[in-house]
Formats: structure tokens, C-alpha cells, sequence
């Protein structure tokens, strides 16, 4: 884990296996939002500790990744499962709580999205994550991460989540795209 002050951000680069009692430890400056740059797999936790430092938050992959192909993973994903893939994940079958979906392309889930999905993990803003039935606790998409709030609703059937303008979109699939 390195930090260090950019003119407009603490960039924290997380290489992989840090802890949350890493993060608290964290002294940072007040004043300037965290830029964290995810170089290797960290868990969950770790980053629900940065989201509770209170400060903007924006998620940046490693530099120099080109995003390729689809990965077809054959059936659903059990808690402890991970599939990380530089270009497209379609997973079919239910992604259980637990497990994650990491894509530098888009995430497609035939079935239930109850885990983790992030797509567009290099940086790529235009990418979506799909799911025949969303009930995912948290979603990212680029840089940006989206928590489902305490009581959410269970959606109304396929839906699609995308970024616009900076924030994390939900909407019924076969509606008409958003600009």
C-alpha cells in the first residue's frame, strides 16, 4: 500500500491483502477526495473500511490493461467463488452472496446477481452489468460503487446498471437506452 498527494486527490495505490486495520491506520491530509488505485485483489471489507473514512471515493484500475474476449463461466457462482477476467464475464447462473464478478468488459448474469459485480474494473466507464434478477448488495461500474440501500425492493424482472454522469444508474432492461 503506498499514498501519495496528487494536485487534486490522495492517490492510494492498494497492491492486495490489505487489511481494514490497514486502512484505519491511514493518516490522511483533510481537504482532498481518495483516489485508490486496486493493483491486486482486496477484500470486501477493505473496501467498505475506505468507504467509512467519509471522504468522496473513486475507484481506479491499473494502469496499462487492455480489455479482451468473453469468459463464459458454465454455471453460478457459490460464497468464496471468484471469476476475474480482463474482458467479459457471462455467468450462467446465480452469483451468490459472497462470491464477485470482476470484468474489464461487461458483467452478464442469467440468474440471480446476489454477490459482487464490478464491470468495467480497468477504468472503462461504458460498460454495464445485467442480471436476469438484481439483488446485489453493492455493484461498481469504473470507478464508481454503488451500495444497495438497507431495504431495497426486489426489482421488477431483468434489469441493467450503468454509469451516467458519474453516478451508478439502475433501470429495468428493455427500456429505452439511456443517452
Amino acid at each position: 500500500m503506498r499514498l501519495r498527494a496528487t494536485p487534486k486527490a490522495l492517490a492510494l495505490r492498494l497492491d492486495g491483502g490489505e487489511t481494514p486495520e490497514d486502512v484505519r491506520r491511514l493518516s490522511l491530509p483533510e481537504g482532498l477526495p481518495l483516489e485508490v488505485e486496486v493493483a491486486g485483489p482486496v477484500a470486501q471489507e477493505t473496501l467498505e473500511a475506505l468507504l467509512a473514512l467519509g471522504r468522496p471515493l473513486t475507484l481506479v484500475p491499473p494502469r496499462g490493461r487492455v480489455v479482451e474476449g468473453t469468459r463464459v463461466v458454465p454455471r453460478g457462482l457459490r460464497a468464496g467463488q471468484r471469476v476475474e477476467y480482463p474482458g467479459t464475464v457471462v455467468v450462467l447462473g446465480d452469483v451468490n452472496p459472497g462470491a464477485e464478478v470482476v470484468a474489464g468488459g461487461d458483467v452478464i448474469v442469467v440468474g440471480r446477481l446476489m454477490g459482487l459485480a464490478h464491470a468495467g474494473a480497468l477504468g472503462d466507464e461504458e460498460r454495464f452489468i445485467f442480471a436476469l434478477e438484481l439483488r446485489a448488495k453493492q455493484v461498481r461500474i469504473g470507478p464508481h460503487l454503488a451500495q444497495a440501500p438497507e431495504e431495497a425492493e426486489e426489482g421488477p424482472g431483468p434489469e441493467v446498471v450503468r454509469a451516467l454522469e458519474g453516478r451508478i444508474v439502475v433501470e429495468p432492461w428493455g427500456r429505452k437506452p439511456l443517452p
